[in-house]
């Protein structure tokens, strides 16, 4: 269950990362960073968990409940598919992690960051595998990254109708593939992910095909 024992063991002030939208085959990856003051901690948020492990409902839930306390701090950063196709996902992800932290406003003395890998920031940075399992800074933090970047993808809904992105938030679902096969793909559309890619060469296909030279 996570709990504030690697905030505590790290010392200072400490902040979580984590990342929501690396597998997608559309829309940005999002990053959250997210401070949070133990002593003023409200009892609901010690419900916090890895954002995978809650309902839709109760993610948004505890979403507002930390917008609203005055003891967290959130700070968002995201990575545009064209950024992510650029970079590549590891570097993207990396990117909108340090955009999260700048939003932030603060200078930690640590992140504690989901994963393996320790992204490249202005401060001493602690990846921990499962982290959103045992910190309630990076709990926070894949929440925040996760409600967040919902919404994002009910917003692309809306300017690409047609793929079911309000649905299944660009994970390569069985809808997503028929949609992508059937339309080709969009602008929020990660042109470097295989299916993608794939589905371009097929369209491709079938315009030759039909206007032979």
């Amino acid at each position: 269950m996570a709990d504030f024992s690697l905030e505590i063991e790290a010392g200072g002030l400490v902040v979580g990362l984590d990342e929501a939208g690396r597998g997608p085959w559309a829309g940005p990856v999002v990053a959250a960073a997210v401070h949070l003051d133990q002593a003023r901690l409200p009892e609901t948020l010690w419900a916090l968990d890895d954002s995978k492990k809650l309902s839709p409902a109760t993610r948004q839930a505890l979403f507002v409940a930390m917008q609203e306390s005055e003891a967290v701090r959130i700070g968002l950063g995201q990575a545009s598919a064209a950024e992510i196709d650029a970079l590549n996902i590891l570097k993207a992800t990396f990117l909108a992690m340090a955009r999260a932290l700048d939003a932030l406003g603060l200078k930690p003395d640590w992140a504690l960051v989901d994963g393996n890998r320790a992204a490249p920031l202005p401060c001493k940075v602690r990846p921990v595998i499962k982290g959103d399992s045992k910190s309630l800074s990076i709990a926070a933090a894949s929440v925040a990254a996760k409600v967040s970047r919902d919404r994002l993808m009910e917003e692309l809904e809306a300017l690409h109708p047609g793929y079911g992105f309000a649905r299944h938030k660009g994970y390569g679902t069985a809808l997503h593939q028929t949609a992508l096969l059937r339309l080709g793909p969009c602008p929020a559309h990660r042109r470097s992910f295989r299916p993608v890619g794939n589905a371009c060469d097929s369209l491709k296909t079938k315009e030759l095909t039909a206007n032979p030279a």
